[in-house]
């Protein structure tokens, strides 16, 4: 019997065309992966955006919000913010600039006039924590110039902190015009490295450097004012400017 030879296996055509089609479905695959990746980074980038747009946005109306609030609407009310009566000393020191970095000593605690460094702070900001504080000698300088000064203690309760700078944010920062002097305001810290004990059981002083309107430049008729309160008040702080206005000082004109 002839032997039949075997046959040999053809490939199947559709081997190569099958691995192409894989290489094309995998690419398809990567691509469209890439896509939704390029997508979502597109998305998160937007958000971002937006969220880095609003706020700022957010915080000039807030910011708009707080100057045309009430003063008195922050902190405890005048009769719950524990204030003691107003006290008042011989100032000193009208004129009296010493270079930067002078060792200077207050008879009071915190100082309501005295020798001062010859550059007051900014009139533009009115709040300040214990990381940005100018020297306290830069801050009597404001006192000379018919500033109020909130002097808190450096631990005073955060809430507290807050609310005293609300009420700085309730005060203009511009100069345009001679009224706007009426902002003279600024909230400052003090720690025990600046100078003897904070008045016990107290958290905030309201001070000022009070001339004779007649004759501020005479020092015989110029005074200390302090007034020790024992948590942070709008109202009290409202009350104090108004019984001691910015005009009532060695050098009212200057800002």
């Amino acid at each position: 019997m002839a032997k039949t030879k075997p046959t040999k296996a053809r490939p199947t055509p559709s081997t190569g065309a099958g691995r192409r089609d894989r290489l094309a479905s995998f690419e398809a695959a990567r691509k469209k992966e890439q896509r939704r990746r390029s997508f979502l980074l597109l998305g998160v980038c937007l958000v971002l955006a937006g969220a880095l747009l609003s706020y700022p946005i957010y915080l000039a109306v807030k910011d708009s919000q707080l100057k045309g609030a009430a003063i008195s609407t922050f902190g405890s009310s005048l009769a719950d913010a524990g204030c003691d009566p107003v006290a008042e000393n011989a100032a000193s020191g009208n004129q009296d600039h010493q270079p930067v970095g002078t060792p200077i000593t207050y008879p009071q605690t915190p100082p309501n006039s005295g020798p001062h460094y010859d550059t007051p702070a900014p009139f533009a900001k009115h709040f300040y924590s214990t990381g940005d504080r100018p020297a306290v000698p830069t801050l009597v300088h404001n006192l000379e110039h018919g500033y109020t000064i909130a002097w808190y203690r450096d631990t005073t309760p955060q809430d507290q902190v807050d609310a005293l700078e609300s009420i700085s944010r309730t005060f203009s920062t511009s100069l345009r015009t001679q009224a706007d002097f009426t902002s003279k305001f600024i909230a400052a810290p003090w720690s025990e490295a600046d100078g003897p004990a904070f008045p016990a059981g107290k958290n905030v002083v309201l001070t000022r450097w009070y001339a004779d309107p007649q004759a501020p430049a005479d020092p015989a008729k110029q005074k200390g004012i302090s007034q020790a309160c024992t948590s942070v008040s709008g109202a009290a702080v409202e009350d104090f400017m108004k019984k001691y206005p910015f005009e009532d000082s060695p050098e009212p004109n200057a800002a």
